[in-house]
């Protein structure tokens, strides 16, 4: 399965560790692809556990995130103006 997520995190005063605690969710399953924008292929257990770790991260009255899934990714078009950061999602 193919997802794309996208998060946005009230800055209050927790918000930096709700922020770098998602981020690093994120990070184990997805690429990188923009801020708080990632992708990847899941499978639908990683999918479950992606939501399982959220719901004990993200504030249900402060923050959102959008998981966007499609059933591979050949099914989605994906046009990109300007810089491409995906590419440097391979460095280490």
């Amino acid at each position: 399965m193919y997802i794309i997520l996208v998060y946005d995190i009230a800055l209050d005063e927790n918000g930096a560790k709700v922020w770098r605690d998602t981020y690093k969710i994120c990070k184990r399953y997805l690429t990188h692809v923009q801020n708080s924008v990632f992708e990847g292929d899941v499978s639908k257990s990683q999918l479950f556990e992606l939501k399982k770790s959220f719901k004990k991260v993200i504030r249900k009255d402060k923050d959102s995130l959008i998981i966007f899934s499609s059933r591979d990714q050949r099914w989605l078009d994906k046009d990109i103006f300007g810089i491409d950061n995906n590419d440097m999602d391979n460095f280490i």
